[in-house]
């Protein structure tokens, strides 16, 4: 005749159990960690966020997904760019406060209608350089938004299923810590139109990054803005378009523009009488605001070289070289203008949006 088990040895056995689940769960845990090759990446991310969310002053709990996220956050602050780094664009920036800024800053007075609302989408899109990530920069700076400046590579993960609930952490922290601006640079890249032959962890992470938008385009209240820059906007996918209802062409800057950018970019340098800023933008036609910024600094570069030779000169002379800095003249563009012609790679723009992004109305 079989004994049957006690009320305490079952109770016992049912306790073995249950350590024996917990240990193994950590166990796996801790062995998944030592074999993930990411951890210590993670752990830096993680530590990174924390120490973002506090001079943020961000006391929201936030999941492990949405830590990960936060250390892709900016203080609005600590932004490098403000509108007055932005030359030639005056009628982009007037109409980004209307449009963008106002709604957030004086949401009492667009409450009246929705139509009045902020968008929830925003496209910048015109050929490289032309400064549609420092326009994100300074939008999020005057408008004293959070910045997320989201890199597509930190919603990869190798365990299936990660990359979905980090698209979902995106929008939930940016909910928290709202009012926040997303940036998406080189959106085409993550955003691209969809085929037949898309990897299904990525079209996964496309279908759920664009639902969790859907979620923010039916909540009139939040302050959350999806902001991406691209100089291929054919090659985004039509649904994602329908999601950027706000777009700004930040094209090549015409010979007004050019002036300004260059008055800018030499602010703080020491000018020759000679140079002539008029004739420094009839020579640099084509040329978009980063091709002028290392044209000025080829200028210098050739102003540092003609001072270096003559520092030598006086040395050998045996006359003092204190104090001995030349200002930039007018022969250091005409030089520069030279090297840029050989460095620069001229080509016919393919798409009609390029060619009309390259048209110079001087």
């Amino acid at each position: 005749m079989t004994n049957k088990p006690s009320n305490g040895q079952i109770a016992a056995i049912g306790i073995e159990l249950v350590v024996f689940a917990v240990l193994s769960y950590f166990g796996v845990k801790w062995i998944a960690k030592v074999l993930d090759p990411t951890s210590k990446q993670k752990e830096a991310a993680q530590k990174q966020a924390e120490k973002i969310t506090k001079s943020l002053g961000i006391e929201t709990e936030l999941t492990e997904y949405e830590t990960t996220i936060a250390a892709l956050l900016i203080d609005p602050l600590n932004l490098p760019n403000t509108w007055n780094d932005i030359g030639g664009l005056d009628s982009v920036i007037s109409e980004m406060r209307e449009t963008v800024i106002l709604p957030l800053q004086r949401r009492a007075l667009f409450q009246t209608s929705n139509l009045l609302s902020a968008p929830k989408g925003v496209l910048l899109f015109g050929p490289p350089g032309c400064g549609k990530t420092m326009i994100a920069r300074a939008t999020a700076k005057e408008a004293g938004c959070h910045f997320i400046n989201l890199d597509v590579s930190s919603l990869t993960d190798k365990w299936y299923g990660e990359s979905q609930k980090l698209a979902n952490a995106v929008f939930s922290l940016a909910l928290k810590i709202q009012p926040c601006i997303i940036f998406i640079d080189e959106i085409d890249s993550f955003l691209r139109s969809r085929e037949s032959n898309d990897h299904e962890v990525t079209a996964m992470m496309k279908a759920q990054f664009m639902s969790q938008w859907d979620g923010l385009l039916s909540q009139t209240s939040c302050d959350v803005i999806i902001m991406g820059a691209t100089n291929r906007p054919h090659d985004i996918d039509r649904a994602i378009l329908r999601r950027l209802p706000c777009r700004f062409h930040i094209g090549l800057p015409e010979l007004v523009q050019r002036k300004a950018i260059l008055k800018i970019i030499l602010a703080e340098e020491d000018l020759s009488e000679d140079v002539d800023f008029d004739k420094l933008a009839s020579q640099t036609k084509g040329y978009a605001g980063s091709d002028l910024k290392e044209f000025c600094r080829y200028a210098a570069l050739h102003c540092l070289r003609r001072q270096v030779i003559d520092i030598d000169c006086a040395t050998m002379d045996g006359v003092s070289h204190d104090n001995m800095f030349l200002s930039l003249e007018q022969n250091d563009f005409n030089s520069a203008v030279e090297r840029m012609k050989k460095n620069r790679i001229l080509f016919e723009p393919s798409h009609p949006l390029e060619q009309a992004a390259n048209h110079d109305v001087d």
